[in-house]
């Protein structure tokens, strides 16, 4: 048996570029961030509210990953 610990979204402190938001989604799916920032912008295009804020809400509620 063993003890595997449950995934976590966190903010990345590594891989950020404002938040570190599009960098923890990436890193917790496991893939590619330009992906998600791309993503990010595509919905940021039809007048900014269909990906600001989602962003900002994730930027106060998801928490930055101690350590490295």
């Amino acid at each position: 048996m063993t003890n595997k610990q449950p995934r976590r979204l966190y903010r990345s402190k590594k891989d950020r570029k404002i938040a570190g938001v599009c960098g923890g989604i990436a890193e917790y799916f496991d893939i590619d961030p330009v992906i998600v920032r791309a993503i990010a912008v595509i919905l940021l295009l039809p007048g900014g509210l269909p990906g600001l804020v989602p962003y900002l809400v994730l930027w106060f509620i998801v928490p930055e990953k101690l350590g490295k």
